[in-house]
């Protein structure tokens, strides 16, 4: 590693030897500075644009040129004549040149003999994507990474200047709304023309001037000459031969746009461990929804019933089979009329095996620390569906609907060892559905007035099922006895059938009114209505295969619940927002009458107060890429129907649940301060965020464990110790000619209080990552990025003392295209996991493939793959629970090789 780091400095001093500086200053004709002029050199030998610049606020630009040759100097800014000159350079190390550029009252459109790799457009920053591509490029994410400014974050999604992405568009046309991963990883590098970030982005355009937009950012993509009206895209086929057996794939990936209609098509079929669609990417998939409720002050939690399911590490599992497919179109019959929607269907085989080690808070309580091994078996299937309609007849009428759909059938089976317990068998399945509709209509009656309505109505049932069987009955005898289970039977087998039906409707009323050209006044007028109903039955399946329904003898004998909770929230709000000078301020206040009611075995129990709630939003534009924002906002936080169900509920088989039916709501204060800087002038790149939370009266646990065993039963209350957490992150990038240098790093700190055998535990976690990147950008020389992760896990459980885990990874990557028919990718990570004493485990993962195409236009292109060249079979990671902390050893898949074949369309 040292030899590469050295080589990479190296590399770095070699591209910063041997050239010239040219830098002066652009001003208009009275002398004003031009900010975000373009400045670009041409090369009159090669008639290669060698080098490119952008003012600053002060109008500064500067060039890195070669020695001994000429230059072509072209200025350009909108509104202005373009200016060209000629430069020679000699040995001379900086070269002071000013330009001024006089008014263009023509209506002509700038011509330059080179369109500028980067250009801004207002609140738009356009990057031309073949001034950053080095041939290695398949795919859309990889032109990204290319890009200044631009990032892809672990989670896959796209940031620029520390914010993340909420859209990408292909020629105006939403590409599966609600997830940017499906572009990212699927369309082809070689369509992508321009990348267009439209900062300052506004769904509706009629709520662009009272709605502040500066947090959300979209990518709109235009494609190539030649990609429109007709198809375009690949198909990849490939096979291999690995220690479990045969290996396949099947990728296609289709596109069609035109100015009336697109169509993107997108399938996967492998057996390679490349997830195309995994379970989390499910269930965060919005489908581009926003619930009128996130700015109201109220944070109702319908709760997720999901699966216990086991989550896959990086898509890594033990074994993985991949279907997938994915369709989305959009339609324009008129120019008023917007017709788009998707569907999506995937199916994952996976096999999931962990060893885990579980400390638990305190040695005192009685409670044993626990070693697990488990085996699972999954098989999710996951499909969507959304339609949406905008029509829009005229400029002061906007109408959308959407509907959106999700279902899924899942299961697992999961073989289970317990160092206290014993074996256990337990299988888990559900078939849940949720339907989301959405109403929005936009109406500007005259300059200083606009309305906007929009409701938003939620539909979902969850019917998730559990079972476990116990062989090992003398290790669970006392939690028998407290559910009333049969104990003259061969093992324990336990059921638990669950059906959550929830019903949520968000709906307001907005009227803006426009003072003048420095400040509006918005009133609101809403509410959200929601209601749930939860079943729960345990019960136990004897040797004869018939069904005993027991009578615990604890919690008084309640071991089923049928309850219905409703809710209804009625508020007003209003906000002032006030611009002065470089701030904008935005103080307002929402009056909310809450009443919450829910009724089990015959008794009802409501909660009716009034609560009036502040919010603030301060930003300081510095610059008009540099600014500073300060949010302050106070919520109400409510429950879901679960945590106020009194009857048993068996959520594992080493976890038991009672609700409480006096649940009060919380009351949270969050206050966060962003900034982010992108200075074109020198390509650096700055975010910082930092965030507190505060609650009081939050819902905690109260944990009893059975003497000697890691059986609790919990119920929750409202806590009297407020829980707090703290999170700060930043980046900063720096570009230096062809090299970029990358520092980040992320804190995480939280305190929280549960009782645990009638004793306060107060929690403690303060996670820190760091981590240092150099990467490359070379137009023909091979690229490489090394990067450094600084990983530390630090928690404090109670009264137990505290354990500290440590992970350091030190990364390599590289890429060329050689001979210019050849594309070769490899990448290398080590990882040393530790604890404060000693090294638990050293684990490493090396990927390569090697493919060959003709040259840039060839239809085929062909490939070998490899993938855990080392062959490594496990990794670890630490984990904190709420009364325990975990090490884990999670197997993963041998070495592959594969062998593919791509089509270009």
């Amino acid at each position: 590693m040292k030899q590469l780091i050295t080589a990479i400095i190296l590399l770095v001093a070699c591209t910063s030897f041997a050239q010239v500086r040219v830098e002066g200053v652009i001003k208009d004709s009275i002398g004003n500075p031009l900010e975000l002029a373009n400045v670009i050199a041409i090369n009159q030998e090669t008639k290669i644009l060698d080098s490119y610049g952008i003012t600053n606020g002060q109008g500064r630009y500067k060039l890195n040129l070669k020695e001994d040759s000429k230059y072509e100097i072209q200025v350009s800014y909108i509104g202005m004549k373009t200016t060209k000159d000629s430069l020679e350079t000699k040995k001379e190390a900086i070269i002071n040149k000013d330009f001024t550029l006089i008014a263009d009252n023509s209506l002509d459109a700038i011509e330059l003999t080179y369109e500028m790799p980067v250009s801004v457009r207002g609140d738009t920053l356009v990057y031309n994507a073949d001034s950053f591509k080095t041939g290695t490029e398949r795919k859309l994410e990889d032109v990204l990474e290319n890009l200044p400014g631009v990032e892809i974050n672990e989670d896959g999604q796209i940031e620029v200047e520390g914010k993340v992405v909420s859209k990408v568009m292909v020629e105006g046309k939403e590409f599966f709304d609600g997830d940017t991963k499906l572009a990212t990883k699927n369309i082809p590098s070689n369509a992508v023309d321009k990348v267009q970030v439209l900062k300052n982005y506004a769904d509706v355009g009629q709520l662009s001037g009272v709605t502040n937009n500066q947090d959300n950012v979209a990518i709109n993509i235009k494609l190539k000459e030649g990609k429109t009206n007709f198809w375009f895209g690949n198909i990849t086929a490939g096979g291999g031969d690995s220690p479990n057996g045969g290996l396949y794939m099947f990728q296609p990936k289709l596109f069609y746009y035109s100015p009336k209609y697109s169509i993107n098509i997108i399938g996967d079929l492998n057996n390679l461990g490349e997830v195309a669609f995994t379970r989390r990417d499910y269930f965060n998939f919005s489908g581009g929804f926003r619930g009128p409720s996130r700015s109201s002050g109220t944070n109702i939690n319908l709760g997720s019933n999901n699966l216990g399911f086991l989550s896959t590490q990086n898509n890594r599992a033990k074994d993985i089979e991949t279907k997938f497919g994915a369709a989305n179109f959009s339609w324009s019959p008129n120019k008023a009329l917007d017709l788009s929607g998707f569907a999506i269907f995937s199916n994952n085989k996976t096999e999931i095996q962990e060893n885990r080690d579980k400390r638990y808070t305190d040695p005192d309580l009685g409670i044993p620390d626990e070693s697990t091994e488990s085996n699972t078996i999954q098989n999710s299937d996951l499909a969507m569906l959304k339609l949406s309609a905008k029509y829009k007849p005229n400029a002061n009428n906007q109408l959308d609907y959407d509907i959106f759909g999700k279902v899924s059938k899942e299961r697992q089976d999961q073989g289970f060892f317990s160092s206290v317990i014993g074996d256990i068998n337990q299988i888990e399945s559900s078939s849940p559905y949720s339907i989301n509709q959405n109403v929005n209509y936009y109406y500007t009656l005259n300059e200083t007035n606009i309305f906007a309505f929009e409701a938003q109505h939620l539909l979902s049932d969850e019917d998730p099922f559990y079972n476990a069987i116990l062989e090992d009955k003398s290790n669970y005898d006392g939690t028998a006895n407290n559910l009333g289970l049969d104990g003259a039977q061969l093992d324990y087998n336990i059921g638990q059938d669950k059906r959550i039906k929830s019903n949520q409707l968000d709906a307001k009323l907005d009227y803006w009114n426009i003072l003048n050209t420095k400040s509006d006044i918005n009133f609101t007028l809403g509410t959200i209505l929601s209601n749930q109903k939860f079943d729960s039955n345990i019960f136990q399946f004897l040797d004869d295969g018939s069904k005993y329904n027991p009578t615990p003898t604890i919690n008084g004998g309640l071991d089923n619940n049928n309850i219905d909770y409703s809710f209804s929230d009625v508020y007003l709000g209003i906000h002032y927002r006030l611009k002065s000078g470089i701030f904008t301020f935005t103080p307002g206040v929402s009056a909310h009458a809450y009443s919450t009611k829910n009724d089990q075995f015959n008794t009802e129990t409501t909660d009716n107060f009034f609560r009036v709630l502040p919010d603030f939003n301060m930003r300081m534009q510095l610059k008009k890429s540099e600014q500073l924002v300060l949010n302050y906002r106070m919520q109400t936080q409510f429950t879901d129907v679960s945590k106020f169900a009194s009857g048993l509920v068996l959520n594992n088989y080493n976890s038991l649940f009672s609700g409480n039916p006096e649940l009060e709501s919380a009351l949270s204060h969050n206050l966060s301060l962003f900034y982010n800087s992108f200075n074109m002038f020198n390509y650096t790149n700055v975010f910082a965020n930092i965030s507190y939370n505060k609650s009081i009266d939050n819902i905690r646990n109260r944990s009893n464990f059975e003497p000697g065993s890691v059986v609790n039963i919990s119920s929750p209350f409202n806590s009297d110790f407020a829980d707090e957490s703290i999170s700060a992150s930043g980046r900063m990038q720096r570009t230096f000619n062809q090299v970029r240098g990358t520092l980040r790093a992320n804190f995480n700190y939280s305190k929280f209080n549960q009782f645990i055998q009638n004793r306060v535990s107060q929690n403690e976690s303060f996670s820190q990552t760091y981590v240092a990147q150099v990467r490359t950008n070379f137009r023909t020389a091979p690229n490489v990025e090394i990067g450094y992760s600084y990983r530390i896990q630090d928690n404090s459980l109670g009264q137990g003392g505290g354990s500290k885990f440590y992970t350091k990874s030190p990364s390599i990557e590289a890429d060329a295209l050689i001979f210019k028919a050849f594309t070769l990718r490899t990448d290398y990570t080590y990882n040393n996991f530790s604890d404060q004493d000693k090294t638990i485990n050293t684990y490493e993962f090396w990927n390569a493939s090697l493919a060959y195409r003709k040259d840039q236009d060839a239809k085929f292109e062909y490939e070998i793959k490899a993938t855990n060249l080392l062959d490594t079979r496990a990794q670890n990671q630490s984990s904190t629970g709420a009364v325990s902390v975990s090490a884990t050893e999670y197997f993963i898949q041998p070495r592959f090789v594969s062998f593919r074949l791509r089509y270009e369309l």
